[in-house]
């Protein structure tokens, strides 16, 4: 336990200004950290095998975590009143405590699909809160496996990992490396590929029996798959709208798909 009264502590380097996003990512990057943000969260994050780099957290929720601070070797406890940690943050942490945790190299694509039926592919997601969300429906409705894209936002950044309730340390994921091949390389594991998209000429996820193992393709928000993914998957599906409604949320769409396509598995 170290006990911390200033803001401008250089061991709490890790915990600067978490709503910059440009720095955090810059940070994050260089350093190969991530931060998980309370206690739920940071008790999931070290069970799943990250390795802390050090712990913030104010006094009152220490014995909280004092099991989770026992099994992280010599990793440092920094203990400081709320005000300082705010100060430093930049925002309340009202979930109790923070965790500064060492990544882990991404494992191949070939084997994350070897060990999964059911696999959800984002292509071009670029909002945290999003990827987070859809990592939590994945994780709740029994979905194997997480595939990003290129350009998709970092399933461990905060706020990412905040909105899964760290369920991005449960469900295996990775990035392919070949956006443009994907869908083929997703067929050549054996996988059906169902393209969400909200076009009228698609088959209603009701009249879907998905095969064995089935890829689920999920477009970025606002434009969608591209034309190269819809164009290459096996089918494309759609959730029936309400005249006056065209779409959802790309996290809530997903969810709906994940749960009608799980009822036959």
């Amino acid at each position: 336990m170290v006990g911390i009264d200033a803001v401008d502590d250089e061991r709490l380097a890790d915990y600067v200004s978490l709503r910059d996003v440009q720095l955090r990512q810059s940070l994050e990057a260089e350093h190969g950290l991530f931060l998980a943000e309370g206690e739920k969260v940071v008790r999931r994050a070290v069970t799943a095998g990250y390795r802390p780099r050090s712990f913030l957290m104010a006094p009152r929720w220490v014995d909280a975590l004092t099991d989770v601070i026992a099994t992280a070797g010599d990793a440092p406890v920094y203990v400081a009143p709320e005000p300082v940690i705010e100060a430093v943050t930049g925002f309340h942490v009202h979930r109790g405590a923070l965790a500064s945790l060492h990544r882990r190299p991404l494992p191949p694509v070939a084997e994350v699909l070897a060990a999964a039926a059911r696999v959800v592919v984002l292509e071009d997601l670029v909002d945290h809160t999003n990827v987070g969300a859809i990592f939590r429906c994945a994780a709740a409705l029994g979905w194997d496996a997480v595939l990003l894209g290129p350009r998709c936002a970092d399933p461990l950044y905060r706020r990412a990992v905040k909105v899964s309730m760290g369920t991005v340390f449960s469900v295996p994921y990775t990035r392919v490396e070949e956006w443009y091949d994907t869908p083929g390389a997703l067929a050549a594991a054996g996988f059906e590929t169902l393209a969400l998209t909200p076009a009228d000429d698609a088959v209603d996820l009701a009249d879907v029996v998905p095969t064995d193992r089935t890829a689920l393709l999920v477009g970025g928000e606002g434009h969608g798959l591209s034309a190269r993914w819809m164009a290459a998957a096996d089918r494309r599906v759609r959730i029936p709208m309400q005249a006056g409604v065209d779409s959802l949320n790309v996290a809530a769409a997903t969810a709906v798909a994940c749960y009608a396509l799980r009822r036959h598995r």
